[in-house]
């Protein structure tokens, strides 16, 4: 009889404890209840198959009363030494979501994740992650997970590679899918299969003479399928980019210029928007010239009481670079499949300044705050006659230098870039990006980020706000927060929320609130969770009963938990 403080919870006719050092025994998992305002009442249990020393597979049925059965099958290996795998399965077969009317909409589907990797000898090796999702619609219907719910995008790579003295070689094979909206065929999927890689790091020619030569080169079949636009099942294409490099020092001066040329061929092209089986070509030349100037400093003795008063020292540190691009005539023609497309012409001038601030800590030294400023100056606005007025563009230059779309048009600069990242206690850190456009006469984009922990209380905090074109990107304002004491095997209480609030439609799209309660033996825990984005609204109430050196009980998974 198992009993905690006195009250009988478990009665165990017969129990089975190994000594083996990695025991493996086949049986049921523990069973699993749970309510949905969405599901209903939720039922699960699960077996774990041993099937040898190498071999096992997990299955987890759940049903939902208010939609039907789930399952979870998980496949794991080891076939031999260096090698291992790891294949799960999620499906639900949807009743449907009943709606006020009586209508059903029907939301299940499937997806597979599979990881692997092997040691194939001789310095080769092969990795790999696959991921298939049915429909967008049951990603947002039956994940327990926001961050994977918002996530439209799956991605799938396999590769067999070799490294040896600065040289790698790949053979990659790869799926990227990324949903538009839950209706069903609108995605956009780009398919590499295969492609080969070849690419050599910067190899000094001559000992005595300060001069590198680098290389990087792809030659393989690309697919790209979206509605109404598809490219035929096998597209050719190969790039070759070699680059050589030196460097220049001076009186605390450093000049590091570089040249590279870069041929490109495509078995297709784009052709008044539409697909050609008429082959281009594209030849460019690269050229790069960074120069670091001497940075300025000076040293406090005393920093203010609240950092410690130790030792502080200011850097500000100036940099300046240029870039050259030429001989891309047609850049409309070519079909964009990943980051070898977004070359285009430019001449262009990056300047930036960067602050430091490092601060004497009880005998270490530690970088107290860093503020980076940065804006490029284009003298080229239509970057070889690439850009299309009234609509969002994008290119290498824009991608290089922010995440955020900002050319919709003509123009002579970019925003004005700023990073901080400050920690001012042991502990905590702040990390604060912006982007302020001129052109425009605001900040287009902004994200704060505050962390930290002061003994048992932890804090989390951000806010992501986007404020550009409706051409460029949709409006966006989120704020995140999370709030907690205690910690995962602290005896005692423990608690922790957390929330994402959209002030653009003033929805709450997430709360997740749990208590734990711990003693030297076992713990339980409830957990309340709120989600209301797209198409679902939903309450969850979870709980769990874990005893130390045995498992688990409740729907409360151990990935879904704070503590």
């Amino acid at each position: 009889m198992f009993r905690v403080r006195g009250v009988p919870l478990f009665y165990f006719p017969y129990f089975y404890k190994s000594l083996e050092k990695q025991p493996r025994r086949s049986g049921f998992l523990t069973p699993s209840f749970g309510n949905s305002s969405r599901f209903g009442q939720m039922l699960g249990f699960g077996y774990y198959w041993a099937i040898n020393r190498s071999y096992d597979l997990t299955y987890r049925p759940q049903y939902f009363t208010a939609r039907g059965l789930a399952n979870h099958v998980e496949f794991r290996g080891k076939p031999r030494k260096g090698s291992d795998f790891d294949f799960t399965l999620f499906g639900v077969n949807d009743k449907g979501l009943l709606l006020s009317d009586g209508r059903r909409i029907k939301q299940g589907g499937y997806s597979l994740r599979f990881d692997g990797k092997s040691d194939l000898g001789k310095g080769w090796r092969a990795q790999g992650t696959m991921n298939y999702l049915s429909a967008f619609i049951f990603r947002q219907a039956f994940t327990q997970s926001f961050n994977e719910a918002i996530f439209s995008e799956v991605n799938s790579v396999g590769f067999v590679e070799k490294q040896w003295r600065g040289n790698n070689v790949q053979v990659v094979f790869s799926r990227s899918q990324n949903f538009q909206t839950t209706e069903p065929g609108d995605s956009i999927t780009v398919r590499k299969l295969p492609q080969f890689e070849y690419t050599r790091r910067d190899t000094q020619i001559w000992k005595k003479i300060p001069v590198w030569v680098s290389m990087e080169s792809t030659a393989g079949l690309v697919r790209r399928n979206q509605p109404l636009f598809q490219t035929r099942q096998y597209v050719e294409r190969a790039d070759f980019a070699p680059r050589i490099s030196t460097a220049f020092r001076y009186a605390g001066f450093s000049l590091v210029p570089s040249f590279g040329l870069r041929e490109t061929y495509w078995g297709s092209s784009r052709l008044d928007g539409r697909v050609s089986g008429e082959n281009t070509r594209r030849s460019a030349r690269d050229m790069n010239v960074e120069l670091v100037m001497p940075s300025f400093s000076r040293v406090f003795e005393k920093s203010p009481k609240w950092l410690g008063g130790g030792k502080m020292k200011h850097v500000i540190e100036p940099r300046a670079s240029f870039r050259y691009v030429d001989g891309i005539s047609d850049f409309s023609r070519i079909i964009r499949f990943d980051d070898t497309e977004l070359m285009t012409n430019t001449k262009e001038l990056e300047v930036s300044l960067t602050n430091r601030l490092y601060l004497k800590r009880g005998g270490t030294t530690q970088e107290l705050l860093s503020w980076q400023v940065w804006q490029r100056r284009y003298f080229d606005p239509t970057f070889g006659g690439s850009v299309i007025e009234g609509q969002r563009n994008v290119n290498q230059s824009t991608v290089d230098f922010s995440g955020y779309s900002f050319l919709d048009g003509r123009r002579h600069y970019s925003p004005v870039a700023s990073s901080v990242r400050m920690q001012p206690l042991p502990g905590a850190g702040v990390e604060w990006r912006l982007d302020y456009d001129p052109l425009r006469g605001n900040v287009t984009n902004s994200s704060f980020t505050l962390d930290g922990r002061v003994n048992q209380w932890f804090m989390s905090a951000g806010h992501t706000q986007v404020d550009s074109s409706k051409v460029l990107s949709p409006q966006n304002n989120q704020f995140r927060g999370l709030l907690g004491w205690g910690a995962d095997n602290r005896r005692g209480w423990n608690a922790a929320f957390n929330a994402i609030y959209d002030y653009r439609v003033g929805v709450l799209q997430f709360a997740n609130t749990q208590i734990t309660y711990n003693t030297d033996c076992c713990g339980f825990s409830v957990q309340y969770r709120r989600f209301s984005f797209g198409t679902r609204n939903e309450n969850q109430f979870r709980m769990a009963f874990s005893i130390a050196n045995l498992g688990s009980f409740g729907t409360l998974r151990r990935q879904e938990r704070f503590f």
